[in-house]
């Protein structure tokens, strides 16, 4: 099989047509025909069907695209190794949680897109992103970074950049301000103010206390980070989230931290990718660059299985 032979056919599974596969290769009408013959002919099989003006792709055809994508890919890259083009281009999908995107991101991107103007980036702040390790496996991201406790795994890279404290915080004036340790079992007549349900601080607060068996007068779910800090500022509950999140609102008193017996706990800020991805310029200069701009000295912790976060 040869190169030419497999981008030929890249082409024509995705256009369908001969005539047009060869307007965009620049190449014969003939010569496309005579290069999907050939690669039909080394492989034993019909990769297509006929069907008069129209062509199909066969069963075995269908097969062969991860193949040749993989390939492909292959080729590009040791093209680029070899021959040293290792100027950062192209595109970069990373995955991370809300309160990453909002207040630890920015700085970095502003940082690389002034490196490497020739990147462009795109997020997926998905809000339940509990298995980015399947999407990193299926090739949609090419780097997350989550909010979780720290775990281990046999099919990716994970680097804990981080601490992440999680903070109890009410309106100055709350009744619980007046309290100097916080008990859980305090909030069995307290609102809490919560992202949704799939968020890993959340699913861990809420675990402590069923070990307690507290369950909450009310909870309040949002999807925005602004929302919650808001609702917390009007004094209408208690709100979890990570201190980056409410850091100014701390430092000014507009809300207050409270001290929660047995229930205080950090996350960890962790960069992740695929063992088996090949790192390109443009993906080695982002891990380096968030190494650098986000990442601290991260103590030993405990290793939990759990991912995700917001």
């Amino acid at each position: 099989m040869e190169l030419r032979q497999l981008q030929t056919f890249r082409e024509v599974t995705r256009t369908l047509s001969f005539t047009r596969t060869a307007t965009t290769l620049n190449y014969a009408q003939s010569s496309v025909s005579a290069q999907v013959q050939a690669l039909e002919e080394e492989l034993n099989v019909a990769l297509f069907d006929r069907l008069g003006r129209r062509i199909a792709l066969t069963d075995a055809g269908h097969r062969l695209i991860p193949y040749v994508d993989k390939i492909l890919t292959l080729a590009d890259e040791a093209q680029k190794v070899v021959t040293g083009d290792s100027e950062p281009t192209g595109v970069l999908t990373i995955g991370a949680p809300e309160t990453l995107c909002a207040y630890r991101l920015p700085a970095v991107v502003d940082a690389y897109r002034q490196c490497y103007p020739n990147v462009d980036i795109i997020f997926r702040p998905d809000a339940n992103s509990a298995d980015w390790n399947g999407m990193l496996a299926e090739g949609l991201v090419d780097a997350v970074l989550t909010l979780s406790r720290p775990y281990q795994s046999s099919t990716v890279h994970v680097e804990h950049l981080r601490h992440e404290p999680i903070i109890v915080a009410v309106h100055p004036h709350h009744r619980l301000t007046a309290l100097a340790t916080v008990l859980p079992e305090t909030f069995r007549t307290e609102t809490l103010i919560h992202t949704e349900a799939g968020c890993n601080y959340r699913a861990i607060f809420e675990r402590l206390l069923r070990n307690h068996s507290v369950t909450p007068a009310n909870v309040l779910e949002f999807h925005s980070l602004e929302a919650i800090k808001q609702c917390a500022l009007t004094g209408m509950g208690v709100a979890v989230l990570p201190q980056v999140v409410i850091q100014p609102e701390l430092a000014s008193g507009r809300l207050v931290a409270l001290h929660v017996a047995e229930l205080e706990f950090n996350i960890s800020t962790q960069l992740i990718w695929h063992k088996d991805k090949w790192v390109s310029p443009a993906l080695s200069a982002f891990l380096v660059m968030t190494r650098a701009m986000v990442g601290e000295a991260v103590d030993s912790e405990a290793v939990d299985s759990e991912t995700g976060g917001r």
